[in-house]
Order: C-alpha cells, then structure tokens, then sequence
C-alpha cells in the first residue's frame, strides 16, 4: 500500500497536469484521452485570511490541493474514496470539507481543515491543526497526527517557542502499543486534567462515555447546567476550529494530551493562543458550527491523543481520572458512569469538579 505521502503527492501532481491539460485549445485535444483528473481541492470550501492570501499568491492553489488531499486521506468517511467522489458524497449528506488557511510566510503557512459530522445525529466533526512547508516548489502539509506535523512545527517561524514546547510534548507523546483500551495504570494517567468548567463548581452529567463522531474510542462526555460557562481542561494552546464565532475549539496541552470543546456559543476566538485553565472558552450551547446536532444546550468535551503510530486520535476514557472522577464505559453508549471516593456519578448527576 502507497504511504499517505505518496498518495497525496500524486494527487497534487494529478491537480497540476488537469491546470496544464485545460489550457491546451479544444481543438487539438485527443478526443479518446482520458478526462484530466479533478483538483483534490474541488469541491471543497475555502477560507483563506486576507494577509495570507496575499502572501500566498499563485502558491495558493498548490497549497489548497495540498491540504485538501491530505485531509481526505485522513477522513474516516472519506480515506477510501477518490477526491472527487467523497467531496461529492459528502455533499449529498450536507456535509462540507473546509480547509482554513490562516497564517503564511515565505515557503511556510498554517491553519486548519475539517470534515463535517452528519447533521442526521449527534455527533462530532473531524478536525485537524495543519503546518505546510513547501520544499523544491511542493507543498507538503503536516496534518495534526502525523510526522510531518511534528516536523514543521519544530521548525516553522510560525510556531512561537512556547506553543512549540506544548505542541511538541503533545506531537511526540506516543502510546504504549501493548496497553488497552481501560487498562488502568501509567496509561490512564492524564497528567491533572479537568472538566470543562469551573473547579470546586457544577454541572451535570448529561451524556456518559461516547464516541466524539460515531466511530472510534470512546472518548467524549456531555455536560450541562452550573453556570453554563465553558473551561478549558488545562493550560495549553487554543485554537478556534470553526474560526469566529463558531462553537468549537481544541486546546492542546503540555503533557501529551488536547481537549475539544463542542456546541458553545458567545465563544472567545483563539488562532494558535496560548490560555490559562481559569480562560473562559464560551458558554454551553446548541452551535453547529462543523456538523452534529444538539437537542439542549451543552458541551461536547473529547480527550485526544497520539496513538503508536503517530496518528492524532479521540482516545479512550474507560479507566482515566478526570476532574477527580474516574470513567468507565456503560453497556451503551452515553450510559457509562463516573465514581470518586465510593460515589457513583451516572447521566443526569451532578457533580463537582475537583482536582483530586
């Protein structure tokens, strides 16, 4: 099987023939070819920041292709599709694939990119921070999850040094391939994270363990109630996935691990920005700024990591302590529980946030 690298490179390299073909006159075509392969990138939505698109120039497109090709190989829904066809797809469904490019500087640029989650159901998008180079004329991006990734942001001038340090704890943090799912030991450990408010506060339990976009670990857990303000889990770097106004943000923190927030309103915007664990991300809400559904006001929390094989993944929660709660799975999900100290915590509880 070709490596993620060499699929992408000649998707791009697909991309620029289709540029060079499209311009020969009509007239002098080969009628019996085959049609020019379609841009990774068509199809797809695009967002570009002023000052970056004018530093990208005619780069702009390569870049694009780039990022558009990778995330489709990433995408659980759309890896075992060509291009065109999971863009199309996923349009049937109402679903977008964005990628948002924020920040550029000389062969450097960095943003983000995203599938949406079905609107059929509750559920999670998938997302990804990205840092693309470009080497001899090529762009190669580095999706959050994989080397690439993990190289540019150790060189990258658009990586300041102390989003570097955390990004890097979290890029080389690598599981134990031998440890499982639940296995409570050094691998539950989640280095003092907490619930997404308030410590020594409330909200309620409303959904137990779940899978963050109806595949995978579970990894999520929703709350409601207390005051309805969301807080980050930890310090760490903050990065507003759906841009202004949206409702979903990643932190990544020191220590290997990122949190997702989901369906907030009135939400700070963060590109890249470092935070305090008392920063107040948003308020509890029903946004559906990349997908999902909501039937009440809440928030969807998600724990990531890096697995062996350096793949960003919504890791399991079966076994790990968080806010002084330690969680397992349910029969079902959304019916798993919490306990600390001999109490036991099950949807529809409420519960304090503690540090131990």
């Amino acid at each position: 099987m070709r490596s993620r690298r060499s699929v992408r490179a000649t998707l791009v390299a697909l991309a620029a023939t289709a540029g060079l073909l499209a311009a020969v006159p009509a007239a002098t075509a080969d009628p019996e070819s085959p049609a020019p392969a379609a841009s990774p990138s068509a199809g797809v939505t695009v967002k570009v920041a002023e000052t970056a698109a004018d530093r990208l120039g005619t780069a702009r497109k390569a870049l694009v292709d780039a990022v558009s090709a990778d995330v489709l190989a990433r995408s659980h829904d759309a890896s075992e599709l060509s291009p065109r066809t999971a863009v199309a797809q996923l349009a049937e469904e109402g679903r977008k694939v964005v990628v948002d490019v924020r920040e550029a500087k000389g062969d450097w640029a960095r943003g983000v990119a995203y599938v949406e989650a079905s609107r059929e159901h509750h559920g999670g998008p998938e997302g990804w921070l990205f840092v693309a180079q470009r080497e001899n004329g090529t762009w190669v991006p580095g999706l959050e999850g994989d080397k690439a990734f993990a190289e540019h942001v150790a060189t990258s001038p658009l990586v300041g040094k102390a989003e570097r340090a955390t990004i890097t704890a979290y890029a080389e943090r690598e599981a134990d391939p031998q440890a499982k799912p639940g296995e409570i030991g050094i691998q539950a450990n989640v280095n003092g994270l907490l619930l997404p408010w308030a410590p020594n506060t409330v909200m309620t339990l409303t959904g137990g363990p779940h899978t963050h976009g109806g595949v995978g670990n579970w990894s999520a857990l929703d709350f409601a109630g207390g005051t309805g303000e969301v807080r980050p889990s930890r310090e760490g770097t903050a990065t507003s996935m759906c841009g202004a106004g949206g409702g979903w943000t990643r932190v990544i923190h020191p220590g290997g691990f990122s949190t997702d927030y989901y369906h907030m309103h009135n939400t700070a915007y963060f590109n890249g920005t470092a935070i305090s664990a008392s920063t107040r991300l948003g308020s509890i809400g029903v946004d559906t700024c990349a997908g999902g559904s909501a039937t009440g006001p809440h928030v969807h929390w998600s724990l990531r990591t890096y697995d062996a094989n350096l793949n960003g993944a919504y890791t399991w929660l079966n076994g790990r302590t968080i806010g002084g709660w330690t969680w397992y799975n349910g029969s079902a999900e959304y019916s798993g529980c919490g306990t600390r100290q001999g109490l036991t915590a099950c949807p529809g509880t409420v519960i304090y946030n503690r540090h131990a």
